[in-house]
């Protein structure tokens, strides 16, 4: 066989390869521990775009080295659209400004499929907490250095950033305590481990309308509609204050176009749905799917915004 006869015969492959996807269950990657915000509106997303695609969605958990291995394993996958990595901000835009071990340039590593929802994070303590407003837990933190701590989803994780952001903008001093995923890190803090965590709402709404926890405020600038009896940071004396949350598809750079465009076509279909809707909803997640080109951009202005943060903060690389 000569070589431009094999070449055409394995782009005829290619070719039929795409028409065709999927033709098989889809990997998607969740570079964070079982039961925290990312792994709940992956599972969410997953179901609906199974629906939607005609294929299952496997959701794999790899929290391990803050979410790096997971991405790194997601970067280095076929680029075939069975590989897809849940992104969101610590992995994809933090984490290369913190650890010297990344082996992927994030920005560089995939091609954007599209941001699927945002979500503001949460002020919570445990249900006894002596705290019942987010005012007097900061003041407790401003004159006693030290003596408050607080558990994140990892070094660089949306809470801990979002805590960071606090700290700067109200003089809050606590301690960090960094878990591997917001699931054991809520855990503690239900069982009063720690004092205060901020995390994201679909990981805690659950535990907040049950009693085990008490939420303070959350870090919108605007009540969040599913729970308006819940005050902003910013209304409570920090205007200035903001920080949320976002979940987004990437897949290897260098997948094909056409397989990047039908999986962006069936999350967008799945993300119409009335049931998923509902769902993202009742979990403080507002749906958004938009462009690969969109969210690209808006990665790279978030990879250069927590950079900035990161290096003025003084974060040291792990």
């Amino acid at each position: 066989m000569t070589l431009g006869l094999a070449a055409s015969t394995l782009g005829l492959a290619s070719a039929r390869a795409q028409q065709q996807y999927p033709s098989k269950p889809i990997k998607l990657i969740v570079p964070y521990a079982a039961g925290g915000g990312t792994d709940t509106i992956a599972r969410a997303v997953a179901q609906g775009i199974g629906e939607a695609i005609g294929q299952t969605m496997i959701v794999e958990n790899n929290g391990a080295a803050g979410g790096n291995i997971a991405t790194q394993q997601a970067a280095f996958a076929e680029k075939d659209g069975y590989t897809v990595l849940m992104a969101n901000q610590g992995p994809m835009v933090v984490n290369p400004h913190l650890f010297k071990s990344m082996k992927v340039d994030t920005l560089k590593a995939f091609d954007p499929v599209t941001l699927l929802a945002s979500a503001p994070l949460v002020v919570v303590v445990p249900k006894d907490s002596k705290f019942k407003t987010l005012q007097e837990l900061i003041a407790f933190g401003r004159a006693n250095t030290g003596k408050l701590n607080y558990g994140s989803a990892g070094n660089g994780s949306a809470s801990h950033l979002a805590t960071m952001l606090l700290e700067r903008a109200s003089g809050l001093n606590a301690i960090h305590i960094p878990y591997r995923g917001a699931g054991p890190a809520i855990s503690d803090l239900i069982s009063a481990k720690t004092d205060f965590m901020v995390t994201t709402f679909p990981s805690v709404l659950g535990q907040i309308q049950g009693g085990l926890l008490r939420a303070l405020a959350e870090t919108s600038k605007k009540r969040s509609p599913i729970a308006p009896e819940i005050p902003a940071v910013a209304e409570l004396g920090w205007p200035d204050y903001e920080a949320g949350a976002w979940y987004g598809f990437v897949v290897p750079t260098g997948t094909p176009k056409p397989i990047i465009e039908r999986l962006r076509a069936a999350t967008l279909e799945a993300l119409k749905s009335p049931l998923l809707m509902d769902r993202l909803a009742k979990d403080g997640a507002t749906p958004i799917g938009n462009s690969p080109e969109e969210f690209g951009t808006m990665m790279a202005n978030e990879h250069k915004r927590w950079g900035e943060l990161i290096a003025t903060a003084g974060l040291k690389h792990d």
